[in-house]
């Protein structure tokens, strides 16, 4: 379920919704692989985390940058209303030693331009850059995995639930008819003297109750409908249905892989280890490449011979940083190393606990695939029951209370059903966020 080509698959899904046929009501009924897709790609915390990953390889580029060489051009212009002042010694010019004599250099109009070039050679604060923004980037590709299997896991539990919700109305609306005639019957009997107003006033009862529990199903199934839409990012205006036809497959041996959340927690472990490799590092010197060419102007605005005249200036070399004295270098490698050992207690911890979900997520399937087995005959041996029980009330032979008693029976039978369904689906899914095999 994995985007290939995202602009490609909003197409697709555009075109699906343009011309899917609509089902009664007027609401699409979509596969629960058509809401998974259409999730992908309008979620709306989806589309965020695509454009974290953008941001993410723009810092990767940022990085790399900083080993490209760096160009500047500066110019400035200066007027000495007083010329700076400088001592010379009179022994040059043949006089006493120790004694100075002041005097003033220089033109009042100064003018410097230049273009200077700076290149590092060697920096490892530079290359530790990029490595942490390599790692950074891998982490953000596995945590926009992580909401995919998130947005994955909600749509298809919330898929679920509505089919569930939808074959839960559909046995209130069979129990509710069979209550109905059971209720035709009973004011039948009563004309004939038959049966007393207090039986007419139980079936009434189920009735009502009956009712009530049909408008609390809808309601339930419209709020996850809601909740379907906002996962798929559709306005909740838009018309949805689900499939109602629950495709439940044999129980799988979904193949181990490392889950997202421990691949997360040593992604971050990496990243922890090159920040303390570049700590390391920084007591290293730093080397770059220095080359510089400008002019200098100097100007000479009076007579007897004003002027403007410009002499070239330009040097090249190579420049050495090498620190010296840092009082935090040691207690932030100190602080890193420890960081670097709660990671990884961290990561062994995620592996127990991903161990542990997988083991009772197994089970738990397990025993929902048995309830059903047997829930599913029991349906059968109540829906027996309950029309031998209303054949025997009406002949005589059976009261309305082993009726209501069937009837609540086969009730019962369903809700286990459905109740042994959704923990089936729910615990494979589960499982497969566990194995790692929900997004595959």
């Amino acid at each position: 379920m994995r985007l290939v080509n995202i602009h490609i698959q909003i197409i697709l899904l555009l075109l699906s919704f343009a011309f899917f046929p609509y089902s009664r009501g007027g609401a699409q009924a979509l596969a629960l692989e058509q809401c998974v897709d259409t999730a992908l790609v309008f979620n709306k915390t989806l589309q965020a985390g695509r454009n974290d990953q953008a941001l993410s390889r723009l810092r990767q580029q940022e990085a790399r940058g900083n080993l490209l060489p760096r160009v500047t051009a500066g110019a400035d212009y200066r007027y000495f209303t007083h010329l700076p002042t400088q001592l010379l010694p009179l022994e040059v010019f043949n006089g006493p030693e120790g004694m100075y004599k002041d005097a003033q250099f220089g033109v009042p109009h100064n003018i410097g331009a230049n273009v200077q070039l700076a290149m590092p050679l060697y920096n490892p604060q530079i290359k530790g850059g990029i490595q942490a923004a390599e790692i950074a980037g891998g982490l953000s590709g596995l945590q926009y995995r992580k909401s995919e299997e998130q947005v994955i896991f909600e749509v298809a539990n919330l898929y679920y639930n509505a089919q569930v919700l939808h074959h839960q109305l559909i046995f209130i609306d069979s129990n509710l008819a069979n209550v109905n005639n059971l209720l035709v019957n009973m004011e039948l009997l009563r004309e004939q003297g038959l049966a007393t107003g207090t039986d007419l006033g139980k079936l009434q009862l189920q009735s009502e109750q009956l009712s009530a529990q049909k408008a609390q199903a809808e309601s339930k199934l419209e709020q996850v409908l809601n909740s379907l839409k906002f996962l798929m990012g559709l306005p909740l205006d838009k018309p949805l249905s689900v499939e109602t036809a629950i495709e439940r497959q044999d129980a799988v041996n979904y193949s181990a892989a490392p889950s997202l959340d421990l691949q997360i927690a040593r992604t971050r472990s990496r990243l922890l280890a090159n920040e303390l490799n570049t700590l390391q590092k920084s007591r290293r010197p730093s080397v770059s490449l220095l080359a510089n060419y400008g002019l200098t102007g100097f100007g000479y605005g009076q007579q007897p011979e004003p002027f403007l005249k410009f002499f070239p200036v330009g040097f090249f070399g190579v420049r050495a940083d090498y620190p010296i004295w840092n009082g935090t270098t040691r207690m932030q490698i100190e602080q890193k190393s420890i960081e670097l050992r709660n990671s990884a207690i961290q990561a062994d911890q995620i592996q127990a606990q991903n161990d542990l979900l997988a083991a009772n997520a197994t089970l738990q399937r397990s025993t929902a695939e048995r309830t059903i087995q047997t829930s599913s005959q029991q349906i059968e041996l109540a829906q027996t029951v309950y029309r031998q029980a209303v054949l025997q009330q009406e002949q005589g032979t059976a009261t309305l209370a082993d009726v209501l008693l069937a009837d609540n029976a086969l009730r019962e039978a369903q809700q286990t059903y459905l109740n042994a369904i959704i923990e089936y689906l729910k615990a494979d899914l589960e499982l497969k966020r566990a194995t790692g095999s929900i997004n595959q």
